[in-house]
């Protein structure tokens, strides 16, 4: 497997000299490294600055280290924010199928898992080579390990401070440095500052694809199920969403919550049918002519796991024999499986989210190129962006078709 490009070969610029480029981007992420490697293409003199020690952590830690790097189905549908469509040109113009393309060209197997959900063969570390190699093959410069001390604005262009002392003076501005998810990983909210400090406006942000959390009594009610899985159809904030759910000892993860964690509101309930496509009612009912001598959460345990039938029988004060139990009681079980609502009180917030919703106003910056409208030469791509995708492989296509439009005009 080829490995990420030492930074060294990537870094021509010594720690203390004031340098010219045409393009400096601010964030070695997925979106960075796809607008330096269309910019460096182009002809364009670029250096990608990061404050980690690492390019592309973020891709290397995704999908269980396997990266999903896209999904078939990307599209404006998949994407939340003030105005979704606005994603439209660019993910048009460098669609899914352009990246798969790349990921082919570079030799990196892949499958598909479900929903159109595309992950490395191997190891994400393997995307990271490819960018990194292709920046090599453009003349990009990288620098690791430093960030932006600060930045303002003289004439036609940007006068940036490294955090070493070093100085550069830039055309064009990138900011690519992402949202506020995983802070652990060196996650900062310094685009929106910089963007505010420049005059653009930036939405409330809030953390996205995120674990939900119960109350301390909830908890207590549910410690029995942590650990548990099951197939669910969870709706919330208008949205609706089919995948696993997981019992925590926090209160709900799994791909479903993260899902509708982006529409969720604090103070709202959600509902979920643990059992989708069964009409558990229907089915407690039938079991009860024919089985009837069997307890009831016996019977129930046939359409649920055994310990979420135990406990939802236990909560409705349900026992004895199915065939001892009123219809009202047995539509009680079915409700209870089928139209689950529950108002969690909050998310695991940034230190658990996979990406951060709201950014960058869209009204701020023009759809095809992803220049700021009143800024010129100031680009913002990525999760930085009022953009936000689902779970499954739609954000990281984000960053690669935003990066590639700002790519092709910064």
């Amino acid at each position: 497997m080829k490995m990420p490009a030492s930074p060294r070969d990537l870094d021509p610029l010594s720690r203390r000299m004031s340098q010219s480029f045409d393009v400096l981007i601010v964030g070695a992420g997925a979106a960075g490294m796809m607008c330096a490697v269309e910019a460096g293409r182009r002809g364009r003199r670029v250096l990608v600055v990061d404050h980690a020690q690492a390019p592309g952590e973020k891709i290397r830690i995704s999908g269980g280290g396997r990266c999903n790097f896209t999904n078939l189905g990307a599209g404006v549908g998949a994407m939340l924010g003030e105005n979704p469509r606005f994603a439209t040109s660019a993910l048009k113009r460098f669609s899914q199928r352009d990246f798969i393309a790349r990921v082919d060209q570079a030799g990196i197997a892949w499958h598909e898992k479900t929903l159109g959900q595309l992950f490395c063969d191997g190891s994400a570390r393997q995307i990271v080579a490819m960018l990194t190699d292709q920046m090599a093959g453009a003349g990009v410069s990288l620098r690791l390990g430093v960030g932006v001390a600060g930045v303002t604005r003289a004439g036609d262009a940007y006068q940036v401070r490294l955090s070493d002392g070093a100085a550069v003076h830039a055309a064009s501005l990138v900011l690519a440095t992402g949202g506020k998810s995983i802070p652990r990983m060196g996650a900062t909210g310094w685009a929106y500052e910089t963007a505010r400090a420049f005059g653009l406006r930036v939405t409330d942000t809030r953390p996205g694809l995120v674990p939900l959390t119960f109350e301390a009594g909830l908890l207590e009610e549910t410690r029995a199920l942590s650990g548990l899985s099951v197939d669910a159809v969870v709706s919330g904030g208008g949205a609706r969403f089919r995948e696993g759910l997981l019992f925590t000892h926090r209160g709900l993860s799994g791909p479903s919550i993260l899902q509708i964690s982006s529409y969720w509101r604090e103070g709202e309930a959600i509902t979920a049918d643990l059992a989708p496509g069964v009409d558990v009612f229907a089915e407690l009912k039938a079991m009860k002519q024919a089985q009837g001598k069997q307890a009831a959460a016996t019977a129930l345990g046939q359409v649920v796991p055994r310990r979420l039938a135990d406990w939802i029988c236990q909560r409705a004060g349900v026992e004895g024999r199915l065939g001892d139990q009123k219809d009202a009681t047995l539509a009680t079980l079915g409700g209870a499986v089928n139209r689950w609502s529950v108002k969690p009180v909050g998310s695991e917030g940034y230190r658990t989210a996979e990406v951060t919703l709201g950014g960058i106003a869209t009204d701020q910056l023009d759809q095809g190129t992803m220049q700021a409208r009143t800024v010129p030469g100031l680009f913002c791509v990525g999760e930085a962006v009022d953009i936000t995708g689902w779970l499954g492989g739609y954000n990281f296509q984000w960053a690669w078709s935003s990066g590639w439009a700002a790519g092709q005009a910064c």
